[in-house]
């Protein structure tokens, strides 16, 4: 089995972040520091370490479903010791979440051991959907709305474009609903900014078919087997 694909399925990182530990020299098989991509290591026999703690693949999985407040990191552990998506959970395994919100975004938030499916879900072949609801400011034109929907440019050379819904309007902000399919950074901001309107605050309510119904903010809760298996077929995986 690929390194990569071993880390992931310990839990450590979804596949992609797996390649930095190893780029990063974090990975050890059999005492020994690996850089270098496409090792292939054996379940049985041999002894993967990350930062020095072996790592097995676990048991049982863990999805959790977390409404994540604002002033949190989506990261298993910041260097800087700001408050963790974890830290919310207060998980007792290793963890990690699925893609990632800014600092002060709340919403939906996936967190799980199973590397396998967060690689998925996180990769943009399988087109996940993403629903965010942002209040921006002033009352955001038709001109604009058409604008995000035909594909705006966040950065040289990169357009991306959403399905978008205004659900209200006041004299100094509107609230709009935005579909997209891709996870760039700060991708929804970086969109309202190009149209000229800055956001003020952003939720993301839905994620893989998944919402906060039921979880105020900062609460979560376990996902169903059938939530499980949902998200199983809709990225192409068997359990």
């Amino acid at each position: 089995m690929q390194l990569n694909k071993y880390l992931a399925l310990c839990g450590a990182a979804s596949r992609r972040k797996a390649n930095y530990l190893i780029a990063e020299g974090r990975v050890a098989v059999n005492g020994k520091t690996i850089q270098q991509f496409g090792v292939v290591v054996d379940p049985e026999s041999d002894k993967v370490q990350l930062d020095g703690r072996d790592l097995t693949i676990p048991s049982q999985y863990r999805y959790v479903l977390l409404n994540k407040p604002a002033g949190t990191i989506t990261s298993a552990v910041d260097g800087r010791g700001r408050k963790t998506v974890l830290d919310v959970v207060g998980a007792e395994e290793r963890l990690f979440p699925v893609g990632r919100l800014d600092l002060d975004t709340e919403g939906v938030l996936l967190i799980t051991n199973d590397g396998d499916l967060a690689f998925r879900l996180a990769h943009p072949r399988y087109e996940i959907q993403k629903i965010y609801q942002a209040t921006v400011e002033g009352r955001i034109s038709g001109k604009a709305v058409r604008h995000l929907q035909q594909g705006v440019e966040i950065d040289p050379e990169v357009h991306v474009r959403g399905d978008v819904r205004v659900i209200s309007k006041a004299s100094d902000f509107s609230l709009v609903e935005i579909q997209i399919h891709e996870g760039k950074k700060r991708q929804i901001k970086r969109m309202l900014n190009a149209v000229g309107y800055p956001v003020r605050k952003l939720v993301r309510i839905h994620f893989a078919g998944l919402t906060t119904q039921g979880l105020n903010v900062g609460e979560w809760r376990e996902l169903s087997e059938k939530e499980v298996a949902v998200l199983y077929r809709m990225t192409g995986l068997k359990q």
